[in-house]
């Protein structure tokens, strides 16, 4: 679990968000890395024997550095106060289908699925919907599926007004086609995080995602 040192430590960042403290606090935020890599290295153990396609995933690939891109951003705090974790079922891919895990206080979620596709990577998935649409219908519909997750993300943010540029506006599928990115995701407690068990239950929520991964995985992977 996440031990209260680490917590503490995002809880100070949050106050002092800033490279002073932070070169002040190097001891603190050595001993927070190790405890992210740990946390990593647990659920990781659990996912492995559920989704194979993770076996080859070492911690370093699963990171995201606790530095923030501030070149576009009015926010120029210098440092991410959350936790990110991020496993991908082709770690040398970079849009390959996978599972996301964030804590932040009072903000914590896990999701899974391609977030924001390149348009050739767009293009694939939507094709592998036109024809083979029931199979994403049956994944969602699944009772695991829908408990964990209930339905892929559509909002007006993720969801283009007409059907894409050549596909029909009247195909039983238009409202999966329409979308730009294919993800779920599940709002979930801070406290799970602190529990003993938490990777065990971590796991079990996010691997109601891999029959949409698997099925992403295929669409991307399929030659033109």
């Amino acid at each position: 679990m996440i031990s209260n040192e680490a917590l503490q430590f995002l809880e100070d960042l949050i106050a002092n968000n800033n490279t002073e403290w932070m070169h002040a606090n190097k001891k603190r935020y050595e001993n927070y890395k190790k405890d992210y890599h740990q946390y990593i290295t647990l659920v990781l153990n659990e996912m492995k024997p559920l989704d194979k396609t993770l076996e080859p995933l070492e911690v370093k690939n699963c990171t995201f550095r606790i530095n923030r891109d501030i070149r576009f951003s009015k926010d120029k705090s210098p440092y991410k106060t959350n936790i990110g974790i991020w496993f991908t079922q082709n770690k040398n891919s970079k849009n390959s289908p996978g599972y996301y895990i964030h804590f932040e206080k009072g903000r914590s979620f896990i999701a899974g699925g391609v977030w924001c596709p390149e348009p050739e990577e767009l293009k694939k998935i939507r094709k592998e919907i036109e024809f083979f649409h029931d199979d994403l219908e049956k994944i969602v519909a699944d009772k695991s599926f829908k408990k964990e997750f209930k339905e892929l993300t559509h909002d007006d943010t993720n969801s283009l007004k007409n059907a894409p540029k050549g596909f029909d506006p009247n195909h039983p599928a238009i409202e999966f086609l329409k979308l730009k990115s294919y993800t779920a995701s599940q709002k979930v407690d801070d406290k799970i995080f602190t529990e003993p068990d938490f990777s065990k239950k971590i796991a079990q929520k996010l691997i109601a995602l891999k029959p949409m991964n698997d099925f992403l995985k295929r669409a991307l992977e399929t030659e033109e």
